[in-house]
């Protein structure tokens, strides 16, 4: 996957971020590691919170898995030739 192909798909994973960070009124992170930690097992029981929490569960990966990707491409490439003069779209 090329460097501007994952700051697309970065950006709309992060939209979809956006739509439950809004409706629990946290980060991603923050609940990506309050998760992890077991802190949210009483919410189990609710059939919409467990889907919901899934659900940014599985994006949130995904963002950090692109994320960490294109860490290591840029690090890889020289900067200047990366740069898009045109949209990818």
């Amino acid at each position: 996957m090329q460097l501007y192909e994952l700051v697309i798909e970065m950006k709309l994973l992060e939209r979809r971020l956006t739509l439950y960070e809004e409706k629990y009124g946290v980060l991603s992170e923050d609940f990506y590691a309050a998760l992890m930690a077991g802190k949210l097992a009483l919410y189990d029981d609710f059939d919409e919170t467990r889907t919901d929490f899934s659900r940014w569960k599985g994006i949130y990966e995904t963002w950090r898995r692109r994320k960490g990707k294109y860490d290591s491409q840029l690090q890889e490439q020289d900067f200047v030739a990366t740069l898009r003069f045109q949209p990818a779209y």
